[in-house]
């Protein structure tokens, strides 16, 4: 068994990533070390903006400030990893940092996928119920909506990683991936992994194919809504902040449905492989960009915290 095997410093996983490609390493190399320092940079503004600004203190950069602390974390717990494989001749994880990476990135895959269903609830109360945006968007339902989905993402990982765990394995522990993520490591096992695809299934298509229905509807009615807004400058900033957070929606439920509801046995595993990166290091990337260009609250925030430092100079 995975788990009844591990107890030897021989048991380490070899994470393959494009070692079958040498010349490419130094490439991907490259490529995933700037993407990370972006990552950093822009989610920890994000972080920092919604903290300092006084009028960013409002649930949607409330829930922002957690997507990004989540995009920090995501990319953290596979990020490092991927850069020293790719930089030298050792391609290995040891068992414990493979479990420790398994059960980190299931959880705060999962969590991504309830916080964006939370935050379409809170455009949708500020789109459709504007008058009672405050009183329904208390700071004390806020913090509950983060917690449940921190916890709910956390439950999934926990039954989830588990259950894979349990497989057993066919006698090599050459994970042909970036990282330890539950379709990986079904490839490893050896025997019927039928039962274990089938829960994969059923439980991605809870934190994915159903979010992405709830999110979906949701913007059916805060399109009609902002159709009815009067002034053309309140539906055009309506329009930007709903189209930034359908932009990463998109983005991120369609790389994981792609990459977890496929058969682990039948996937193009190339392609696999590539849609990992894509989620774990592109859209954590992306999302802020894509929240501050089109946002002129952000852009004026740190347009007043970047003046403040100059004066301070």
């Amino acid at each position: 068994m995975m788990g009844a095997t591990s107890n030897s410093s021989t048991d380490a996983f070899i994470l393959l990533g494009v070692s079958d490609h040498p010349r490419l390493e130094i490439i991907f190399f490259v490529l995933i070390l700037l993407s990370y320092l972006m990552t950093l940079v822009g989610n920890a503004t994000i972080i920092l903006l919604s903290h300092l600004d006084a009028r960013l203190h409002t649930p949607m950069y409330f829930f922002l400030s957690n997507l990004s602390s989540l995009d920090l974390a995501f990319t953290t717990s596979s990020v490092p990893q991927m850069l020293i494989n790719l930089w030298g001749p050792d391609k290995t994880i040891s068992y414990g940092g493979c479990v420790t990476q398994l059960y980190v990135f299931l959880w705060l895959g999962a969590t991504e996928c309830i916080l964006l269903v939370v935050m379409a609830f809170d455009r949708y109360v500020a789109v459709c119920r504007p008058l009672h945006y405050t009183t329904i968007m208390n700071p004390r339902l806020c913090w509950l909506l983060a917690a449940i989905a921190w916890l709910g993402g956390l439950g999934n990982s926990v039954i989830q990683s588990t259950f894979t765990l349990q497989l057993p394995l066919c006698g090599h522990r050459k994970v042909d991936n970036f990282l330890c993520e539950v379709p990986a490591m079904i490839k490893l096992a050896c025997g019927d992994t039928s039962l274990n695809e089938a829960v994969l299934n059923g439980v991605c298509t809870f934190f994915t194919v159903v979010p992405l229905s709830i999110i979906l509807i949701s913007y059916c009615y805060i399109a009609q809504a902002v159709l009815k807004i009067s002034s053309a400058e309140g539906r055009r900033k309506a329009f930007n902040t709903c189209f930034s957070h359908l932009v990463v929606v998109c983005l991120f439920y369609g790389s994981a449905i792609y990459g977890y509801l496929l058969p682990a046995k039948t996937s193009n595993q190339d392609q696999g492989k590539f849609i990992s990166l894509f989620y774990s290091v592109v859209t954590p990337m992306v999302n802020p960009l894509i929240y501050t260009l089109r946002n002129k609250e952000v852009k004026g925030a740190l347009r007043r915290l970047l003046g403040k430092g100059r004066e301070v100079g």
